[in-house]
């Protein structure tokens, strides 16, 4: 599968530069954010999300019409055989509208429903992360990079990174105010950006809670392929309640699990 992963990598590639031609000329001037949610919270989505998921589909649809797509802003089209992308055109449109340049493009292909590829693009910092096939890659201004996590193994020297600490209530923030407290420094804000720069060695734990699908396919192969863990909260590989750990080691994740566990899903 290797030869045949490498050629869908190359694909996913032109998948993000078709993203950048939509999103970058509208970074500036984002214009006005329609909520989507309709329980209270602001989950914001603009025109650049919808046309930028729009321009990967139709690359999609016509290089591989049997495969399946889903993604955060278009219903979700069945394959007709294992193969899948998942698609997140802006992750951290919050950093998209406020003029942040931490924003990403997530791209994930699934093989029976597990992610084997993932890329994740920051297209105003001119990085790219991809992964599969057990290793993982940044290409930018210097070049290309084998990604490889620090080897981190405790929380108290561990650079901690969650998007925003109201994500959790409850006994979710109290087991994630414990986590804050044992590691060395923490940063917020990063969205997709603190698991790429995971991956990269820069950062050592990252934890979060209600993500989709959407937003972690892409994360999973490119932090394994650097050697770093993901799981949800209990240790398992099962992501689907949305509470994830990425960490640099199996021991920093061993370490985490203890404090998250009991406020697990």
């Amino acid at each position: 599968m290797a030869d045949e992963l490498t050629t869908f990598a190359d694909f996913a590639e032109t998948l993000a530069e078709a993203a950048r031609t939509v999103t970058m000329p509208r970074w500036r001037n984002a214009g006005e954010a329609r909520n989507k949610a309709d329980d209270g919270r602001f989950d914001p989505v603009t025109e650049a999300d919808v046309a930028a998921e729009e321009a990967i589909r139709a690359l999609i649809e016509v290089e591989y019409p049997d495969h399946g797509i889903t993604g955060e802003e278009g219903d979700d089209r069945p394959g007709s055989g294992p193969w899948r992308w998942s698609l997140d055109p802006i992750d951290g449109t919050r950093s998209f509208v406020c003029g942040l340049p931490t924003w990403g493009t997530l791209i994930a292909l699934l093989r029976d429903d597990q992610p084997v590829l993932g890329l994740i693009d920051i297209p105003r910092l001119g990085e790219r992360y991809i992964g599969f096939d057990g290793s993982s890659r940044l290409s930018d201004h210097a070049g290309t990079h084998v990604l490889k996590t620090s080897g981190c193994t405790t929380l108290a020297e561990a650079r901690f990174s969650s998007t925003d600490p109201y994500l959790f209530g409850g006994i979710e923030y109290e087991a994630f105010v414990q986590l804050r407290r044992s590691a060395r420094t923490t940063r917020y804000g990063l969205d997709s950006y603190g698991y790429a720069r995971l991956a990269a060695g820069s950062l050592d734990l990252v934890v979060e809670s209600g993500l989709k699908a959407h937003d972690y396919d892409a994360l999973v192969p490119v932090i394994r392929g650097a050697g770093g863990s993901v799981g949800n909260w209990r240790g398992g590989a099962d992501l689907g309640r949305g509470q994830i750990i990425a960490a640099a080691t199996p021991q920093l994740f061993e370490e985490a699990v203890r404090i998250l566990e009991a406020a697990a899903l």
